[in-house]
């Protein structure tokens, strides 16, 4: 009679099983749909890489996964209202680069990234590209900076709007190479677009999407990728440091956080389950698509990488005299 010893295996194991379990498999967590509140419209990188983390989670936990586009004042309603969120795991937030500026351009928000929230992961990196009009003498980097500092204050480049990723990628190039390119801000990449390729504009600091389309269609000339890797959207452009500015880096981000207090074994769970879903190929390819990279990390990770950006564009801003329009 073998089978006694089996079963009291069986039975022993499963029992150390549910021991070993952390709190939240117990409670069950997610029971019901979990909301993810989007501060920006539906269409852009922000709202494409939010919607991939809500389908893509909610087939795993068998929950459905809600975006709640919150839409207004650069990000700041959407964080406004999360930050007012029961703090239950079934409330997140996803930021973004904005958010690592907004300190520095608005000193007396009613909510602080930092405190109010706590890190879950990193979502997803939104190349920049430096685009140039075909008229510009500048074939690299190189030679745009040394025809900047020919001609100060003559070269202009558009951007999606004050304050934003592209604007201030331009203000850190200023920075950097000690050039002094004009800023000209538009209401969206769309609008910035149109006047390079009038040639109203000489250069853009453009999101992915915006640009490809273009380099592709051969109409505007690609300089530089402002992130410190080449980009696996085009692995053949150099980075704006390999090209002549070592030490420039700039990015759009989109990531993902909870209400201040929300338990750190639901944190946990949700940013290892992120870590899965965001590295599957068909997200991954779904992104890649939208311009974004997916770059899932974890909450420590995330954390540093907050507090850092945070840091290095208050910087910028200060420099760069910038104000919120």
């Amino acid at each position: 009679m073998h089978h006694l010893p089996i079963t009291r295996r069986l039975a022993l194991a499963a029992t150390a099983a549910i021991a070993a379990r952390p709190a939240f498999a117990q409670a069950g967590y997610p029971n019901r749909p979990v909301k993810f509140i989007v501060p920006f419209p539906a269409g852009g990188p922000v709202d494409t890489t939010a919607r991939a983390m809500a389908q893509k989670l909610g087939e795993l936990w068998g929950q459905s996964g809600v975006v709640d586009n919150r839409a207004g004042a650069g990000g700041i309603v959407g964080a406004e209202i999360a930050a007012k969120q029961p703090a239950d795991g079934y409330n997140l937030f996803v930021c973004s680069i904005h958010h690592s500026v907004l300190p520095a351009l608005k000193p007396n928000l009613t909510y602080n990234i930092e405190k109010d929230f706590v890190p879950v992961s990193f979502g997803a990196m939104f190349p920049v590209i430096l685009v140039a009009h075909p008229s510009l003498q500048a074939k690299n980097v190189a030679e745009l900076i040394a025809l900047a500092k020919r001609e100060p204050g003559k070269i202009a480049f558009s951007s999606a709007g004050n304050g934003g990723g592209t604007h201030l990628a331009g203000e850190l190039f200023n920075m950097h190479a000690g050039t002094q390119l004009q800023h000209i801000p538009y209401k969206g990449s769309a609008p910035a677009m149109t006047d390079l390729l009038g040639g109203q504009v000489q250069l853009m600091f453009a999101d992915a999407p915006t640009a490809l389309p273009q380099i592709r269609a051969g109409k505007v000339r690609a300089l530089g990728v402002a992130s410190a890797q080449r980009s696996a959207l085009l692995p053949d452009l150099p980075t704006i440091a390999e090209g002549g500015l070592p030490g420039y880096e700039a990015y759009s981000w989109a990531a993902l956080v909870a209400p201040a207090g929300t338990p750190k074994d639901i944190v946990a769970k949700i940013s290892a389950d992120l870590q899965k879903v965001m590295t599957q190929p068909d997200v991954k390819q779904r992104l890649y698509e939208a311009g974004a990279e997916s770059m899932p990390t974890s909450p420590e990770k995330f954390a540093q990488m907050l507090h850092g950006e945070i840091e290095k564009w208050a910087k910028v801003v200060k420099a760069a005299n910038i104000k919120m329009d």
